[in-house]
């Protein structure tokens, strides 16, 4: 009897069906059935992977084309998904707040400015009770009364050390450089996490989705001399249209691309599980599928060997073609590179960072794109589970280094919130983006190395407003303490300090509003 239930109710040992394109609802095993699964979201792995009976299942990945029945092992807070959950919320929870510069200054300065204005009355009051009677009958501060230019002295500094600009200097940078960055597509979560960004010295770049598409595409069709390249496709992509099968769709949209005419679907379609299909399309039959499959058919593909092991080597899905017995070519599909992923690792490591890929997928393929791109061979993490992505991140800040993490997919979150700086794409699941401190919303990686750029910009924006903040009052606080001996400023001076305040609060908010022109300079 097959009966619904909400997900909560599900206990372990409960069987479960699980139709095409459906998410998997909880950790299991394969009981009967077979088709692929997306697994991407939590292990990294760009291809789906083949499940058969007795076959692992991990909840929350997404059964792409074959009914699957599945006895329930883990469930609740005990699954894949929740333990990583559990990490990111206990990470969110140990990372320390950075503490404001310009509020720990403050914090001191306000304090040593009412001291100041209080010496300078005092200081004031006493030069002009003991100095009046003389002071009078040379002129210098004619019938004024000493407690009054006391008064004014000290308000005079009060006004001039108004740590207006000082406040300022911090949140005008941020709100520009914020916005400067929505403008560019690049969300930034607030100024920690610009605070944050700045110092980075590395960064982890996840594979799949963060540097390549994160979907497979065809790469190469090969055939022997005597076959078209084009006749051979357009055979395999019409006996392709039989199939639910995403390397099936990666070769039947990689067809049309090269504008060829599918007009023709399989007489006869069998999916072979695991190894590829048998198909009869426009009277031939057809055999695509892993060197396995025609080892187990006997067919001879020794003139493949050399082009086979080439395009694994690149990191490549390799399938061999047999038309009526005979093997006539290859078709390779791949995860392939984003366009600009090479310059953004380009620009990265100009920038002084040390640029590293990490990945769920295996050694081979990681190296391949990691050799693409331009990211050292070294600096390679492959087949790394999600719990060790976060535990990689710890083992570089452990050697002193400041280090962003960038990702997409749920397999990456606790890694994230770890790491010094997250970066999300945008085109990535929610529990990334909420975990980040920086979102890029077109996914392009080379906007992670113009977020590292205005990071820096601003930054460098906020050290010049305190710089002037504090140049202003070393110069204006001492002439101030002085002002009744100048001879324009005496009574007046509060007004020229006003004055004086103000510019300073002006000078500080043009000089933030530099940063507008900072998608010219980049």
């Amino acid at each position: 009897k097959e009966i619904e239930l909400p997900i909560e109710q599900v206990c372990v040992a409960d069987e479960l069906i699980v139709r095409p394109g459906e998410k998997i609802p909880v950790d299991g095993a394969v009981l009967s059935g077979s088709s692929s699964v997306d697994e991407s979201m939590i292990t990294g792995e760009s291809i789906p992977v083949e499940k058969i009976e007795g076959d692992p299942l991990i909840g929350a990945t997404i059964n792409q084309r074959g009914l699957l029945r599945m006895r329930a092992t883990k469930v609740g807070a005990d699954t894949v998904l929740a333990s990583i959950i559990r990490m990111v919320e206990q990470a969110q929870g140990s990372k320390a707040p950075i503490q404001r510069l310009a509020d720990s200054i403050s914090s001191i300065f306000v304090p040593v400015v009412l001291v100041i204005a209080a010496l300078t009355f005092i200081g004031w009051a006493i030069v002009g009770n003991l100095t009046m009677t003389s002071a009078q009958a040379a002129g210098v501060m004619s019938a004024s009364n000493p407690w009054i230019v006391a008064i004014v002295a000290a308000i005079t500094v009060l006004v001039v050390a108004c740590p207006c600009a000082l406040g300022l200097a911090t949140p005008t940078a941020i709100m520009v450089g914020t916005g400067k960055g929505a403008e560019q597509g690049i969300l930034i979560r607030g100024g920690e996490s610009l605070e944050r960004i700045h110092a980075v010295r590395a960064i982890l770049l996840d594979k799949t989705g963060t540097i390549t598409k994160g979907k497979p595409e065809l790469t190469d069709a090969i055939a022997l001399e005597g076959m078209s390249v084009d006749d051979m496709l357009r055979l395999v992509a019409e006996a392709e249209q039989g199939s639910e099968h995403p390397l099936a769709a990666a070769i039947v949209e990689g067809a049309k691309a090269r504008n060829l005419l599918l007009n023709a679907y399989p007489d006869r379609f069998t999916a072979l599980a695991g190894r590829g299909l048998e198909a009869t399309v426009e009277g031939y039959t057809l055999l695509v599928g892993t060197r396995h499959l025609l080892q187990e058919r006997s067919i001879d593909f020794d003139a493949f060997q050399e082009r086979l092991e080439a395009l694994e080597q690149q990191g490549k899905t390799a399938m061999i073609v047999v038309i009526d017995g005979r093997p006539v070519g290859i078709v390779a599909v791949a995860d392939t590179v984003k366009v600009g992923s090479a310059e953004a690792v380009k620009q990265l490591r100009e920038q002084g960072l040390s640029v590293w890929m990490i990945t769920g997928d295996n050694q081979r393929t990681a190296q391949a794109i990691a050799a693409q791109v331009g990211i050292p061979a070294e600096h390679v993490l492959a087949e790394v589970l999600p719990e060790d992505k976060a535990n990689q991140v710890k083992r570089l800040q452990a050697q002193g280094l400041v280090v962003a993490f960038a990702g997409d997919g749920i397999n990456d979150a606790p890694a994230l919130v770890q790491a010094d700086a997250g970066i999300a794409m945008g085109t990535g699941t929610d529990i990334a983006m909420e975990a980040a401190d920086i979102t890029l919303v077109k996914g392009n990686l080379k906007s992670v190395a113009t977020a590292l750029a205005l990071s820096r910009a601003t930054l460098r924006t906020i050290r010049q407003n305190l710089f002037w903040a504090f140049a202003y009052n070393v110069v204006l606080i001492p002439t101030a303490i002085l002002s009744p001996l100048i001879p324009f400023l005496r009574e007046n001076a509060p007004i020229f300090a006003a004055a004086a305040m103000a510019l300073s609060s002006v000078t500080v908010v043009s000089n933030s509003l530099r940063l507008r022109r900072f998608g010219r300079q980049v």
